[in-house]
């Protein structure tokens, strides 16, 4: 199973109007995804509510899994993703 690493970059972290994005951008995908922060379980990327009970902070590294057909690019997208500051928008 594919996985990366990324650093959040968001000055709020994964919460509120960025973890929304997130999981969108997640829902847009064909694959499912799992993220992870050290020392909490991995959730399921396309639930808001898990993805927030991270708390994942701004500078924080998150591990991103994907499974099938298309994991690698969805993988690739999603750290992207992260590593931009969706707030300063």
């Amino acid at each position: 199973m594919p996985s990366r690493e990324a650093t959040v970059a968001s000055a709020v972290g994964l919460h509120a109007r960025p973890a929304s994005l997130f999981v969108q951008e997640v829902a847009r995908l064909d694959v499912p995804v799992k993220i992870h922060k050290e020392g909490k379980r991995a959730v399921d990327a396309k639930s808001m509510l898990g993805v927030m009970t991270l708390g994942a902070r701004c500078g924080d590294v998150v591990t991103l899994t994907a499974e099938g057909d298309g994991a690698e690019e969805a993988l690739d997208r999603l750290v992207a993703f992260l590593e931009i500051d969706h707030d300063a928008s």
